[in-house]
């Protein structure tokens, strides 16, 4: 008679991808989850106030990734570790969690609040191309036909989706167009988050990955909340330990940033760069779909114009980096910074 596999045996013999594809789901659901709960705490205002604003859910998420990241890389913060960190590391380092933890959440969070999700989605995949010509212009970098053919594509697709976008009234006239407060918003978190990648591929390839994680989420919070109590005053955070918001924040908390962030990091440690990067870039359309049974949230008319010439992009982009990762080891990980930087620009956004 056999004995029955003890469960975290089962666990370890689970294939990194298939970690990096439940990630990418959750991932990629994070952007219409978040829409719906600022739906559901828009009909139990306190007060005058929703309790589950966005900004209280991008602080209390990165509050809740902060603790799963100390749980998972605290061991890295010890004093041999940061006395290899020189100041201009520790600069680097600060202006990247300004950047990527406070700024672009932020940017990308009001964004949701005044345009469609699928705006958001497909606007958002203006950091990819951005992010190759930076790479190519101050980094000088090399890239194949493919790379360089899908970033175009990719960068008229975006273009497309937000110069056709039907008249709203959240939209301002730009030389005879209209042009969405609520994209331009998304666009300008991409570029944020673009140079954000750049300056960690110059200056922060020797960084241990959980020194960077942990230090750009702690001080992006911190940086967030003081913005934001400084726009919009000290009540902005009144509802932030209301039973109503921490109800729903367990599940956001829970599900999108401690589970997805858990089999993201599960998936990286035993997977190739190539296989991250394909099963990343599959996060837009998952967050089409999740927008659609969600939200009810259809494409219109641009979108599907502008998301197509992004999707070709993305294949394009795709065949170009297994190109240039056949051409290395194929069991080359995801172990530094830069490279997770790197697939993660494939996803988009990740919830925090």
């Amino acid at each position: 008679m056999t004995r029955p596999r003890r469960p975290h045996r089962l666990i370890h013999r689970i294939p990194g991808q298939t970690y990096l594809w439940l990630a990418m789901l959750i991932f990629g659901a994070s952007s219409a989850v978040t829409r719906k709960l600022t739906e559901i705490g828009a009909q139990h205002f306190i007060g005058n106030r929703n309790p589950i604003s966005l900004c209280n859910v991008l602080f209390v998420g990165n509050l809740c990734a902060l603790i799963l990241l100390i749980l998972i890389y605290g061991r890295q913060w010890n004093k041999a570790t940061l006395k290899q960190l020189s100041r201009k590391d520790w600069v680097s380092l600060t202006v990247v969690a300004i950047l990527s933890g406070a700024l672009a959440p932020g940017l990308i969070f009001q964004a949701l609040a005044l345009t469609g999700v699928n705006n958001v989605i497909l606007v958002g995949r203006l950091e990819p191309p951005l992010s190759l010509a930076l790479s190519v212009w101050l980094l000088k970098e090399r890239v194949n036909i493919w790379e360089f053919i899908g970033a175009i594509a990719a960068f008229i697709g975006v273009i497309l989706t937000i110069i056709l976008q039907p008249p709203g009234e959240t939209m301002m006239n730009m030389g005879g167009f209209g042009l969405g407060i609520g994209e331009l918003l998304a666009a300008v978190g991409s570029v944020v988050i673009a140079v954000s990648t750049i300056i960690g591929k110059k200056h922060l390839s020797q960084i241990p990955l959980g020194i960077y994680s942990i230090f750009r989420t702690a001080l992006g919070t911190v940086i967030f909340f003081l913005i934001a109590l400084v726009l919009y005053g000290r009540d902005h955070f009144a509802d932030v330990l209301s039973p109503f918001l921490w109800q729903w924040m367990f599940l956001y908390g829970g599900l999108i940033v401690v589970v997805g962030q858990s089999f993201w990091i599960k998936g990286l440690k035993t997977s190739n760069v190539s296989t991250a990067s394909l099963i990343g870039s599959f996060g837009p359309i998952v967050g089409i779909l999740a927008a659609y049974l969600i939200l009810g949230e259809a494409p219109n008319l641009p979108q599907y114009i502008g998301g197509s010439l992004i999707l070709v992009g993305i294949f394009l982009s795709q065949v170009g980096t297994w190109l240039q990762t056949s051409k290395r080891v194929a069991s080359d990980k995801v172990n530094s910074t830069t490279t997770q930087q790197q697939v993660e620009s494939s996803m988009g956004f990740k919830g925090t």
